[in-house]
């Protein structure tokens, strides 16, 4: 056993793209690859579930397949991942998870008695499959598919549907798990939903390339400073993610601990005041 300092270049980055179908996520992922191990895609592997698309981008070089047949289970997708690891890839491109979530929702359609108890069936292989993901040695790449999403809304006395956006075909909020999530339209354009490392945050729609992936490499390889380490608290949504930034960071972050416990403070209160409300007691009078 031997203790080491806390390094950027250790780090792997974990990001998804989201989109239609036909938007390109496939080919998007290929060329951040790319980027990302500096050309060299012998280093990259695709673990195709969406029969055998991944083969249509072989002119780019020779990268490598797994073909993914059904059933689509999260144990199937993480004995996958330990193959490629195994293989010595430093690029797993997961095209798509979406395919483990309609798996999980058919399971749980075909489970006798209370639907809702049967949850707890279900959330523990999910997380199984994200945690594998999260705790990769190795930039994982998700493709997710997205469909219409809907809200009912009250327009002259009547509750109508509304077009809100594109919902990913995964389970609700597993955005906060990637560092970069990336929204890919019909069209071919890219702009980021989430983006911890501030490199896309806030930019015009672009088109993806091999840049792309060299860009993000470099940030991996960067060194981590106590401003950036402070933004990156600024963008945590979740009390786990701010965990797993204080635990990969956690010399940096023993140094900016007040950044820490503020953030934490707040998110804390802002789920206390989301339970109270929920539970109708969104109003407190002190006696």
């Amino acid at each position: 056993m031997q203790l080491r300092k806390s390094e950027r270049s250790k780090a792997k980055i974990k990001m998804a793209l989201q989109g239609p179908s036909g938007a390109g996520k496939t080919l998007s992922a290929l060329l951040i690859a790319q980027g990302l191990t500096n050309g060299n895609l012998a280093k990259v592997a695709i673990i195709d579930t969406e029969n055998g698309s991944a083969d249509l981008y072989s002119h780019l070089g020779n990268y490598n397949v797994l073909t993914l047949e059904s059933p689509h289970s999260p144990e199937r997708y993480m004995e996958a991942i330990d193959v490629c690891l195994n293989a010595g890839m430093e690029v797993i491109i997961l095209d798509s998870i979406s395919h483990a979530w309609d798996y999980l929702i058919d399971y749980h359609s075909s489970l006798p008695g209370n639907s809702f108890t049967n949850w707890a069936k279900i959330t523990p292989r999910q997380k199984a499959f994200v945690d594998k993901i999260l705790q990769c040695n190795a930039h994982i790449i998700s493709t997710m598919r997205v469909k219409q999403d809907y809200v009912l809304s009250e327009k002259n006395g009547k509750m109508v549907p509304e077009k809100v956006g594109l919902k990913a075909i995964q389970r609700d909020e597993i955005s906060y798990e990637f560092t970069i999530v990336f929204d890919i339209d019909s069209k071919h354009f890219a702009v980021s939903s989430k983006d911890r490392t501030q490199l896309f945050e806030g930019k015009p729609p672009f088109t993806i390339n091999t840049s792309t992936g060299k860009k993000i490499l470099d940030w991996c390889n960067s060194t981590l400073t106590k401003e950036k380490l402070k933004q990156m608290v600024i963008q945590c949504n979740t009390l786990k993610e701010l965990t797993e930034l204080y635990n990969t960071n956690l010399d940096l972050a023993k140094s900016i601990e007040h950044d820490f416990i503020s953030k934490k403070d707040l998110l804390q209160n802002l789920i206390n005041n989301a339970t109270k409300s929920s539970n109708g007691n969104g109003t407190y009078t002190h006696k």
